[in-house]
């Protein structure tokens, strides 16, 4: 005989969640605001780089430091309705030449003696760079609705580092860049940031290594959200 004795019966009671009797739609544009939230939190870590270096060079200046070129403050972008032309008559979206830093020379297509030193000293300023002249891409502005001359745009247009070479109304550039007081818009070199803002004016006839200078550390300062090529 089993002499166990009968154990007791025990329940176990659990909670039943109540339905949700709140509003669908309600549920639905929270469920929204939290996605796009997310999103946004994304495109803020994405753009964080770019903002940072921004801040970097033009707001948290060290006091000690000066730049040599003038700086656009605040940067400026292309001018609506800029119409830029191929030496063959193509018609050219400035949109096109974002994604890269342009070191930009400005003036008519008869070079005389002063354009073809700007000219070279872009050259220059491009091979100094080292490992990060790839980085920076030569544009010509032309300025009026002629071609430079056979030889000298054979050596402008020869591999690996050509000039881009493009056709602009002077009218149009003048909104967009401005040249230090006593000069003329052809004087300087500018730079360009990939974004299309026009970010620097380099002065007249620039020492190169004191050029060289201002150009490292913006390419320094970006160099964590900016690569080589578009």
């Amino acid at each position: 005989m089993n002499d166990r004795s009968p154990q007791p019966l025990t329940l176990t009671v659990h909670s039943v969640r109540p339905p949700d009797l709140s509003d669908p739609g309600e549920a639905a544009r929270r469920r929204t605001a939290a996605a796009r939230l997310r999103v946004l939190l994304v495109l803020a870590v994405c753009a964080a780089p770019v903002v940072a270096s921004y801040l970097a060079y033009y707001v948290f200046r060290s006091q000690g430091r000066s730049n040599y070129g003038t700086l656009f403050e605040p940067p400026r972008p292309w001018p609506a309705g800029l119409e830029l032309v191929t030496l063959d008559g193509a018609a050219v979206a400035p949109s096109t030449l974002d994604g890269q830093w342009l070191l930009v020379a400005v003036g008519p297509a008869a070079c005389a003696v002063a354009c073809e030193k700007r000219l070279f000293m872009q050259r220059q300023l491009r091979e100094m760079l080292g490992r990060d002249r790839d980085r920076l891409e030569k544009l010509w502005l032309i300025t009026d609705g002629a071609s430079p001359r056979p030889e000298l745009r054979h050596a402008l247009e020869a591999p690996p580092a050509k000039v881009t070479l493009l056709h602009a109304p002077r009218a149009a550039l003048t909104r967009w860049i401005e040249p230090e007081p006593g000069h003329a818009l052809e004087d300087h070199l500018y730079l360009v940031d990939p974004r299309g803002q026009s970010v620097m004016r380099m002065p007249v006839n620039p020492d190169p290594a004191r050029a060289r200078r201002d150009l490292d550390r913006l390419l320094r300062a970006s160099s964590s959200w900016d690569r080589a090529g578009r």
